[in-house]
């Protein structure tokens, strides 16, 4: 699931602010309200084998505020399907309220928590200064709530433990190795084509840089209303077109002796950027498709404006391809094999490693620390999921003599004719702290129709990321200033390379970017990079 960084200056000013003032202010105000201290002596007698969201006989509903630091967040609760239910079984009302890092740094300037908070940044100071002012996940679940320790995975408590030996948040889609030797978790990039166009060219091969070019000009001339190659969003990062499609043609991860890699300046990878410079040459690559946002990027989905993509993602746009397939039988995106490596690799898809995506932390202002763990209880079982995938059982789905669960058609037939109201009145799919894939593989309704096909093409396409994970160098570190300044370096040389007038222009370009790289601190970075690489295999007992 990828993130898009905001202004690299402001959020780093920020985050530095951020993390002066988690002490500051965590210290002064964070243990005042004692919600740690709160008693349950009235309520229950915790049971080990019981989820004490079943035991607790607290009568008043408890009022929760949770901050989510994202603005798209959606902030109704207790309306539809999913929450409604949530709110009836734990006797919860829950007042979300989102914001950008400007909104998160002011809860810790103002010292007025929330009650819950999710962030997306593991790298941030937030979460490494997080025994300042969040509880402790273990002594949670010990003193209130110990089915917690059944559900949550050891792999993902240990690999968030900071250095007191405590885990203070837990994430969502955090994969472990035993989740990616099981099958269930399915690819999330493809090399998409739509099938008319690929049946009217008599289902070319794309594999070669020679082929790929080819193929490009025949759509170019047989379907001038298209645009010939798509691919995500770029802003700020480098959409489907950096590490994606690095995973998609099987660079490396690391050096042969274990080392940090630097996968940009990949010899195979950069053939493929001549080859899309080539195709750009032609006219086969809109210069739209720079510019576009993430809206921009879904309505040329949904309208079927691109005949081919390299596209991340696929769950996310899910519902817009969706759409363009209901109103166009026939027209349907497909995955084919698309570009392939020049010297041999296996693609090496990547999906959400152990770090997962969403970390939500029960805050030291809680309220009511005791119904806090019993939320991260209740979404983490079995239980949880289930409503937080498929709904009630008899309402929205049926389950099935062999384990597996359907929807009723009816739900069935709004997921797929009416995407808008199926999510509005259901949320199925969406409402996700702490989901996981695993889930998804109880049912052929956990993802629409239009992208089956190609997660059934991605099988056996995965590998695990792990090692590269939060490797960067620490927040307010020499090495990380650089590093941002090499990141927003790498997205404009990328682009410029691919939109290059000619071959000397883009080897200019190229050259630019290595001779920035010795500017910034690059060998320091690596050598950080390839220790925190070789922590993580200790950790994760990789060899």
């Amino acid at each position: 699931m990828n993130k898009v960084l905001g202004k690299k200056g402001v959020k780093l000013a920020l985050l530095l602010m951020t993390a002066m003032l988690v002490v500051a202010g965590c210290s002064s105000n964070g243990g005042s309200k004692k919600g740690s201290d709160v008693s349950i002596e009235d309520r229950y007698t915790v049971d080990p084998e019981t989820p004490a969201w079943q035991l607790d006989k607290k009568s008043e509903s408890t009022e929760l505020t949770w901050y989510v630091n994202a603005d798209w967040w959606n902030t109704d609760f207790g309306k539809d399907v999913v929450t409604k239910k949530i709110k009836e079984d734990l006797n919860i009302d829950i007042k979300f309220i989102t914001g950008d890092d400007t909104k998160l740094n002011t809860f810790f300037a103002g010292g007025d928590m929330p009650d819950l908070l999710t962030i997306f940044d593991s790298n941030s100071p937030v979460v490494q200064k997080a025994a300042t002012w969040a509880l402790p996940l273990n002594d949670l679940a010990e003193k209130y709530d110990p089915y917690f320790n059944k559900v949550a995975a050891a792999d993902t408590l240990n690999w968030f433990q900071l250095k007191d030996g405590k885990t203070y948040g837990y994430p969502n889609y955090s994969n472990t190795q035993a989740d990616y030797d099981s099958g269930n978790i399915p690819a999330k990039t493809a090399f998409v084509i739509r099938k008319d166009v690929y049946e009217a060219l008599g289902s070319p091969s794309f594999g070669t840089p020679e082929e790929f070019k080819s193929v490009m000009n025949q759509i170019k001339t047989q379907f001038p209303d298209m645009i010939p190659f798509g691919f995500n969003s770029i802003g700020e990062g480098t959409g489907s077109l950096g590490d994606v499609l690095q995973d998609f043609i099987g660079v490396p991860l690391e050096t042969e002796d274990g080392k940090f890699y630097n996968r940009n300046l990949d010899e195979d990878y950069l053939t493929w950027l001549r080859t899309l410079n080539a195709v750009y040459r032609d006219g086969a690559i809109s210069d739209d498709s720079f510019a576009d946002d993430g809206t921009g990027f879904e309505e040329k989905v949904k309208s079927g404006k691109y005949a081919t993509m390299l596209l991340d993602g696929t769950p996310q746009q899910g519902g817009n391809l969706q759409i363009f397939m209901s109103a166009n039988p026939g027209k349907e995106y497909i995955a084919i094999d698309g570009p392939q490596s020049t010297v041999g690799h296996q693609p090496t898809l990547n999906q959400s490693g152990i770090t997962g995506w969403m970390i939500s932390y029960i805050t030291k202002d809680c309220k009511d620390p005791a119904k806090a763990i019993q939320i991260f209880t209740y979404l983490l079982s079995e239980e949880g999921q289930k409503l937080m995938n498929y709904g009630i059982e008899g309402e929205t789905y049926k389950a099935n003599s062999d384990g597996t669960v359907e929807l009723l058609p009816e739900v069935k037939d709004l997921q797929l004719n009416n995407a808008d109201k199926f999510k509005k009145d259901y949320r199925m799919g969406e409402f996700m702290f702490f989901g996981h894939d695993r889930h998804k593989a109880l049912s052929k309704d956990a993802f629409p129709e239009s992208i089956k096909q190609m997660q059934e093409w991605g099988q056996g396409k995965l590998k695990p990321h792990f090692i590269l994970e939060n490797i960067n160098p620490d927040q307010g570190t020499a090495e990380a200033r650089g590093l941002t300044a090499i990141n927003t370096t790498w997205n404009t040389t990328m682009v410029s390379m691919i939109r290059a007038k000619d071959d000397a222009a883009f080897d200019s370009t190229l050259a630019d970017y290595k001779a920035f790289l010795d500017k910034n601190s690059w060998d320091k970075i690596v050598e950080i990079r390839s220790e925190k690489m070789k922590a993580n295999k200790e950790k994760l007992g990789i060899k």
